[in-house]
């Protein structure tokens, strides 16, 4: 090649390089020139509704039908109609809350994934109170009605009516929806002959949250309870999520049946002679950040354990007639329930006589679901690969079909609320394992948008006795005598939430107790049972409660009595 030649080429190509860039700016220069359309929703309230500003989580649901309304197939994992959420700030009567194309979303993470179409949407408010706490941190939160955090449910929400609407990305629109309705209070089941409820104030949580709080009970009384005046019975504390049902479904209603309840069936039982006679217990303790306290004292809850155990428990052993011993005091739960029955046992082994735990949440948190929060860094993806990041997974079926990710899950509860504010799942772990973050509210154990883990958080949740595993091991030799064959535990071993791994693992440190040995019981449901199973029916489970119950009863006692 000729210098002429070269340079020749080098002119050429510096031309045609010269031309292409002006081609590409002219493009760029239309494209850029063209605003991209809008997609907004207008949301406001009239004074009807509200003469004072309002702080809470503004919503829009998109859904493809209109049964059950949309704000109603929201607001839980997997497969749900599309919700946006945005925070509002003492938001004035008219005042516009603005839910546009860089509002987040789930399961659609953005208004732009939603494809043009007819729909119907609705727009709802959770509204906000604000706590000046005893730790000296003033927060906003949303005050439980005694609705469970439910948000698409709660008392005094507001909401809009269901307009159906054409949305199309590539034109725009802009939607104006009206808070013009009021969610009204929960109506609280009446109290019969076999079913009561009670609710009190405690002193000690209305001191923490600067405000009134309450604790509830739903009690199932045994046949012959109020024909025997005479008679003290066992008490078996049945714990659970937020709920007003009684206590297994029962109804005397017949074929009634709820979830898993077969209510009216276990009311036959449960009136049939031979049948244990004992008083069945479900607590209400909903918090500002869950539907449920996890029975314990928590940095962000407050003092949630010492409430119950002082205060709720005492004032039913005072109103109805439960004998006031260990051994006539027996636990059982499942899920949050299960953790809860399992942690009550072992923080105050003397004053249980025994628990039947059913797939409680993690119970190592070397297991939290799938993930090791003291050794992964990061929540979203399996460690130690290279190239090709693994998805970590939150949920599955029970043949083993991945569902939900963990980057999935945690994006909807960064829909649902800022600041810890979810209402669900995680952010619940987080408000009562964790620490209290600068802001006063809870500091999380991982990033919702990166997945990255805090192990600082996680060293908390340890060290603080949150991981049971770790407690029960660190602690054995002072509370190993008072917890000998009162700890069973079941789960399946497809659990739909993966609780059985850390299960495994609490198995692996109770088998190898010595000094005293643990004297409990595991049993594993397989093939393919998953979240929900169990190896007995609840009158299965009631029979056995009644049958350790008197077999611990000491001398003397006249168990005969249980029997009316």
């Amino acid at each position: 090649m000729t210098e002429e030649m070269g340079g020749h080429r080098a002119r050429r190509s510096t031309g045609l390089i010269a031309l292409a860039s002006l081609v590409i700016c002219f493009i760029h220069t239309r494209t850029w020139g063209v605003p991209a359309p809008r997609l907004r929703f207008e949301i406001s309230f009239p004074q009807s509704v509200s003469a004072l500003p309002v702080t809470g989580r503004a919503f829009v649901v998109i859904s493809k039908d209109n049964s059950p309304e949309p704000r109603l197939q929201t607001g839980f994992w997997g497969d749900t109609a599309p919700l946006f959420g945005t925070d509002v700030t003492q938001l004035r009567p008219g005042q516009v809350a603005l839910i546009d194309a860089g509002t987040p979303g789930y399961p659609v993470g953005s208004l732009r994934g939603i494809p043009a179409g007819d729909y119907y949407v609705q727009a709802l408010l959770n509204v906000y109170s604000q706590f000046h706490r005893a730790d000296g941190h003033a927060i906003w939160a949303h005050m439980d009605h005694w609705e469970g955090q439910q948000f698409n449910r709660a008392p005094g929400n507001y909401h809009s009516k269901v307009v159906q609407v054409h949305l199309d990305p590539s034109h725009g629109y802009d939607v104006k929806l009206s808070l013009d309705r009021v969610l009204p209070p929960v109506v609280v089941p009446a109290d019969t002959e076999w079913v009561r409820r009670i609710k009190i104030q405690s002193p000690l949580l209305t001191r923490f949250w600067g405000r009134p709080v309450f604790l509830g009970a739903t009690v199932l009384l045994p046949k012959g309870y109020a024909s025997h005046p005479e008679v003290h019975y066992p008490v078996l504390y049945l714990q659970d999520h937020f709920s007003l049902d009684a206590p297994f479904g029962f109804t005397t209603e017949a074929g009634a049946q709820s979830g898993y309840w077969h209510g009216y069936e276990f009311y036959q039982t449960w009136n049939s002679d031979g049948f244990p006679r004992m008083l069945v217990v479900t607590f209400q303790h909903p918090t500002p950040f869950f539907d449920d306290s996890y029975t314990v004292n928590s940095a962000n809850n407050g003092p949630y354990g010492d409430a119950i155990m002082t205060e709720l428990i005492p004032y039913l052993e005072e109103q109805f007639r439960i004998i006031r011993h260990s051994y006539a005091r027996v636990l059982a739960g499942g899920s949050t329930g299960g953790w809860e029955s399992l942690a009550l046992q072992v923080y105050h082994p003397d004053f249980f006589g025994g628990t039947w735990t059913f797939f409680p949440d993690p119970v190592d948190f070397r297991r939290y679901d799938l993930v090791n929060i003291y050794d992964d860094d990061n929540a979203f993806v399996e460690p130690h690969h290279t190239w090709a990041a693994a998805e970590r997974y939150v949920m599955r079926r029970d043949d083993g079909q991945p569902e939900v990710t963990v980057r999935q899950f945690s994006q909807l509860e960064d829909v649902l609320g800022s600041k810890g504010r979810s209402a669900q799942q995680l952010e619940a772990w987080e408000a009562v394992y964790g620490p209290v973050g600068a802001d006063g509210y809870p500091k999380p154990v991982w990033d919702k948008k990166t997945g990255k883990i805090d192990h600082e958080v996680a060293g908390y949740m340890r060290d603080h006795g949150y991981d049971l595993r770790y407690f029960m091991e660190k602690n054995w030799s002072k509370i190993g005598t008072q917890l000998v064959g009162k700890l069973h535990l079941y789960c399946g071993d497809m659990d739909n939430f993966y609780l059985n791994l850390a299960v495994y693992l609490l198995e692996d440190f109770l088998k190898n107790t010595k000094d005293p040995y643990y004297g409990g019981s595991f049993e594993y449901g397989r093939p393919m049972k998953g979240h929900g199973w169990h190896p007995m029916s609840w009158v299965e489970l009631v029979r056995t409660m009644g049958d350790h119950t008197t077999r611990n009863a000491p001398q003397g006692e006249n168990t005969e009595a249980w029997k009316y």
